[in-house]
């Protein structure tokens, strides 16, 4: 069986600051959130995903960068 892909459209700050929480969650003992291991493939694809698109995560300032999307993001 060929498995269909999904889409998923994200703005340049929900794709920040969901690849931060994502990294957040990966270094966490998951065992207590995360009870079936199939949840990681899909977790390690998104996050790959968003590492690729987001060169912002690499540059001197992410952190003010992570902390200006999360404030746009709190104010909608």
């Amino acid at each position: 069986m060929i498995e269909s892909q999904i889409t998923i459209k994200l703005t340049s700050d929900q794709a920040l600051v969901l690849s931060d929480w994502l990294e957040k969650l990966q270094m966490t003992d998951l065992s207590r959130v995360i009870d079936d291991p199939a949840v990681w493939s899909p977790i390690h694809r998104i996050a790959g995903t968003l590492d690729k698109a987001l060169p912002e995560l690499f540059a001197a300032d992410c952190a003010q960068r992570l902390e200006a999307a999360r404030q746009r993001l709190r104010s909608c």
